[in-house]
């Protein structure tokens, strides 16, 4: 368990943050280096972020051009409450796929999906935006995040829109994954934790 707020301690926008980040990883491979290890690794890792903050300033701040496109692209607003990041990732020869890799925020659902190779350092990402209650997100197009780890192009995906809707419907089929995930928050945590309701609903 960590802060988020220990995360980037001399970061002011992540000392506007109230949650924390759990994580579990089982990885095996070999190698004299971390590249060279996560090159040909099998395994699984699983992330949970609860109540965070990210914005297109501290994208600039950690160098993710990308993730500052991005969100950008879908909301348009600077700063976005995060009431949920989830990720769990299987790892078979150096490629990570997502079973489940979503963000439930304030005015959106987001979905996504594809490959990370950490063998030949390449992404092949699809980012599916579902806007939320009355407030409508800028983009209703997914976007796509190709390349390599070093040089990622971003952008949107030609082809028809999101029906309204499909994000939702397809989080709500993976019911294994959240299971997995919703083991990362301790039941004696006394404090509300969003990840426990988001992922809770995912399994019934």
């Amino acid at each position: 368990r960590l802060k988020l707020k220990e995360l980037m301690p001399d970061v002011v926008l992540m000392q506007k943050t109230l949650g924390e980040m759990n994580g579990d990883a089982e990885l095996r491979g070999s190698g004299n280096s971390v590249e060279a290890l996560l090159g040909n690794s099998n395994g699984n890792l699983k992330l949970l972020m609860n109540d965070g903050l990210v914005s297109r300033n501290l994208m600039e701040i950690v160098g993710l051009n990308v993730g500052n496109y991005i969100v950008g692209a879908i909301f348009g607003d600077d700063e976005v409450r995060v009431n949920c990041a989830a990720a769990n990732l299987d790892i078979a020869n150096g490629v990570a796929r997502p079973q489940i890799f979503a963000f439930d925020t304030e005015n959106a659902l987001i979905n996504i999906t594809g490959t990370a190779s950490f063998a030949s350092e390449q992404l092949d990402l699809t980012i599916d935006p579902e806007s939320k209650g009355i407030r409508i997100i800028t983009l209703r197009s997914p976007l796509y995040v190709r390349g390599t780890f070093k040089n990622p192009q971003a952008g949107v995906k030609a082809g028809p829109l999101i029906a309204r809707g499909a994000v939702a419907a397809a989080l709500a089929t993976l019911v294994t994954p959240a299971a997995a995930l919703l083991a990362l928050i301790s039941p004696s945590e006394g404090e509300a934790n969003q990840c426990r309701t988001i992922l809770s609903q995912m399994k019934k």
